[in-house]
C-alpha cells in the first residue's frame, strides 16, 4: 500500500503505510521471540523494537526515522525513505538468510 500511495503521488499516505508495515514487522519479530503485543499500536511496537536487545545494526536508525514527526510542511525533517526502510526492516528481521541482516540499510 505504501508503494501504491507513492506512485499516486501521496507521500504522506506512503509514510503512514510504511510505518504500519514496520509495526507489523516489529510485531512478527517479537512473536518469533516469544512476546505478544496485541494491544500495542504500530508506533508502540516500533519504539519497543528500538529497545530490543540484539537487533541487527541499522534497526535503531530505522526506528528513529519511523518515529520522527513531520514538520509544519508535512515533510520529514530527515533524509529518509520510510518505504525502503520498512522493506529493509522486514528483510533484516524476518528472513531466514542471516546475510540480509548484515545488508546495508538504505
Amino acid at each position: 500500500m505504501a508503494e501504491k500511495a507513492r506512485l499516486e503521488g501521496n507521500e504522506g499516505k506512503a509514510r503512514v503505510c510504511a510505518r504500519r508495515a514496520a509495526g507489523i514487522v516489529a510485531d512478527e519479530f517479537m512473536k518469533r521471540s516469544g512476546v505478544s503485543t496485541p494491544n500495542m499500536t504500530a508506533y508502540e511496537r516500533i519504539k519497543l523494537l528500538g529497545a530490543w536487545p540484539g537487533v541487527p545494526e541499522g534497526v535503531g536508525e530505522v526506528v528513529a526515522h519511523m518515529t520522527t514527526r513531520v514538520n509544519t510542511s508535512y515533510e520529514l525533517p530527515v533524509d529518509a525513505d520510510l518505504v525502503a526502510e520498512a522493506r529493509w526492516l522486514a528483510e533484516a528481521l524476518l528472513t531466514e538468510d542471516a546475510s540480509h541482516s548484515a545488508r546495508k540499510m538504505p
